[in-house]
């Protein structure tokens, strides 16, 4: 008899993420765009301040020291107030190396955009062109281009942004040459757009996180470059004040008046570094990877609420219990839920089917089962996963990591992105056993051959040499269930094992599995969204919605007689030979009154 269980209480959906707010979850973004807002407020305000004339020289009042009666940071060689230079400089220094940052960032985009989409002769021409300007020595090439052009602010502009076009020109060409031929683009072409249209209205709107990011991060550097000019007496010419002048003018005094090199000094990092911290943090916004964690580096456990409550083991005699599971991602301070509640447990010798439509929870649940959710951002926040009578949530580390692969083993979907592209399929299969067994170099290997040869590989010696890419997908996966099997495990969870295969291919590994099940007495975790899967090799099955198992019970019971709306939806859903008349009305019928419940 099937069980029906209760709908699920849907938790209220969590709104997205603004940018703004990812922003500020980044505290040193946050502490970046915080002292760059009050650096360039100060600077903005200099002209309204009640400061001295930045360029007035009163040599009897020269090398006061801080915190003078009328000058707060004191004055330099000349009698001049350093916070009115400060503020003063910091303007210039800042106005110079935003307008670089833009023209770099203008004219290398373009470059970038236009190389990559052309391609060719044109791609190989412009390409080149940058090559020769990154052979130089970007200073030593800023130092050139200012000697030829002659001191001063401007010509320092041109000369740092002329020597950071090749970091746009690059970074963009890259990005642009992988949506070139992107099918999406394509479309576009088809549809009569022309070269400039497609550019501007589908390749650019891709490319231009990239451009804004490599702005925020290489702006800090093109200031502290424009500095360095001016240290060098190349930039701002007396008496106009920028940090990189007062730096310069102020090292005669290092030991005698330190405060005079110190404060410009100071002034120039604090910009560098919150520009720097503020380009992470803008980074982290623009990047989906990074916003959604994907790109961050996991634990090597599934992280485990302090709250969840340890639960009683139901079913004792299985080889695999779970109890009211619950486990989501998270998104910011929340927690979206992915698997709410789930129990089910599978015998000895057992097959148990979880079945659902993509997005339903069974990956989840079952990467569950042994940690390997990616964490961050995946956490189990409560329940119990009892292999045999021992609590996984509350196993040691090492404990842990010794039952992956040893009493529990997972098959999935697409082997080529599982198997090493650069190790032959023989030694990976090695791998696998002696991460458990202590083996002989020899006996690993007559052992990998034996597996191969077992899961139905011809020629398995032979076949052991080759690499990944030259296996069909109905050997690959053969291998991967090599694999699994290394170490006679006691359960092994297959994760969609059959879905990018043809139907040949698919009844051959279905059948492999369900011959290697009966002859080793695993218990098997089926995950499928295919009930005509789930008929031929399913002693029970669990229908998952919403992160939450609806119905179970044994599989001819649930296929002849489902009980909840959803099973009979799925169901309704696998087409029978000769029945293509009104099928598609009939489905149609069972999906009207959930439509409607949900609308």
């Amino acid at each position: 008899m099937s069980v029906v269980a209760e709908e699920p209480i849907r938790s209220p959906v969590t709104p997205g993420l603004t940018s703004w707010r990812l922003l500020l979850n980044n505290r040193l973004a946050t502490a970046g765009l915080l002292l760059l807002g009050l650096i360039v407020l100060a600077a903005g305000l200099a002209p309204f301040l009640p400061l001295p004339d930045p360029d007035a020289t009163a040599p009897a009042q020269r090398l006061m020291s801080v915190m003078t009666e009328g000058h707060l940071l004191g004055t330099d060689q000349l009698g001049r107030d350093i916070l009115s230079r400060l503020a003063w400089g910091t303007r210039v220094s800042l106005a110079v190396g935003f307008a670089a940052t833009l023209v770099a960032a203008v004219i290398g985009s373009a470059i970038g955009l236009v190389a990559g989409y052309a391609g060719g002769r044109t791609d190989n021409l412009m390409m080149r062109s940058i090559d020769m300007l990154m052979a130089f020595p970007y200073i030593l090439l800023a130092l050139a281009i200012v000697a030829a052009l002659g001191p001063g602010l401007m010509n320092a502009l041109y000369a740092i942004a002329i020597v950071n076009i090749p970091f746009f020109a690059r970074n963009v060409r890259g990005v642009t040459l992988s949506f070139a031929h992107r099918e999406f683009v394509d479309a576009a072409r088809l549809s009569g757009k022309g070269h400039l249209s497609i550019l501007m209205t589908e390749i650019f709107p891709n490319v231009l996180p990239v451009i804004v990011i490599t702005m925020s991060t290489t702006a800090g550097w093109m200031i502290l470059e424009t500095a360095g000019l001016s240290f060098l007496g190349l930039g701002a010419q007396p008496p106009q004040a920028d940090l990189g002048a007062m730096l310069g003018e102020g090292r005669a005094q290092l030991f005698t008046a330190p405060h005079v090199s110190i404060v410009p000094g100071v002034m120039i990092f604090l910009i560098v570094i919150s520009l720097n911290t503020l380009g992470d943090g803008i980074r982290d916004v623009l990047d989906p990877r990074l916003r959604a964690g994907a790109l961050a580096r996991p634990g090597p456990l599934t992280e485990v609420s302090t709250g969840r409550q340890e639960l009683q083991n139901s079913h004792p005699e299985a080889s695999l219990c779970v109890e009211r599971l619950e486990a989501g991602f998270r998104r910011g301070r929340d927690v979206v839920p992915a698997v709410r509640g789930v129990s089910f447990h599978v015998m000895p010798g057992e097959c148990l089917g979880l079945v659902g439509e993509s997005g339903s929870g069974k990956s989840v649940t079952a990467l569950s089962i042994m940690r390997l959710v990616a964490s961050p951002p995946g956490i189990i926040r409560d329940g119990a996963i009892y292999l045999g009578n021992e609590d996984v949530l509350s196993m040691p580390e090492t404990k842990l990591i010794a039952n992956r692969g040893s009493r529990v083993a997972y098959i999935f979907q697409d082997p080529l992105t599982t198997l090493h592209p650069m190790y032959p399929i023989g030694r990976q299969v090695e791998e696998a056993i002696a991460a458990h067994q202590r083996l002989a170099t020899s006996q690993l290997r007559e052992r990998a051959v034996g597996l191969l040869e077992k899961v139905g590989i011809r020629d398995a010696a032979e076949r052991a040499r080759h690499y990944p890419h030259q296996l069909s997908g109905g050997q690959r996966q053969r291998v991967g269930i090599a694999m699994a099997l290394a170490n006679d495990p006691d359960i092994i969870i297959a994760d969609e094992p059959t879905t990018a295969l043809d139907v040949t291919v698919q009844a051959r590994i279905l059948e492999l599995l369900r011959d290697l099940q009966r002859e080793k007495g695993m218990a098997l975790i089926f995950i499928t969204h295919d009930f005509g899967v789930v008929s031929e090799i399913c002693d029970r099955v669990a229908v998952m919605k919403d992160g939450a198992i609806v119905e179970a019970g044994r599989t001819g019971e649930v296929l002849s007689r489902p009980q909840h709306p959803y099973t009979k939806r799925l169901i309704a859903c696998v087409p029978e030979l000769g029945s293509r008349d009104g099928y598609l009305d009939r489905v149609a019928k069972l999906f009207a009154p959930l439509d409607g419940a949900t609308s």
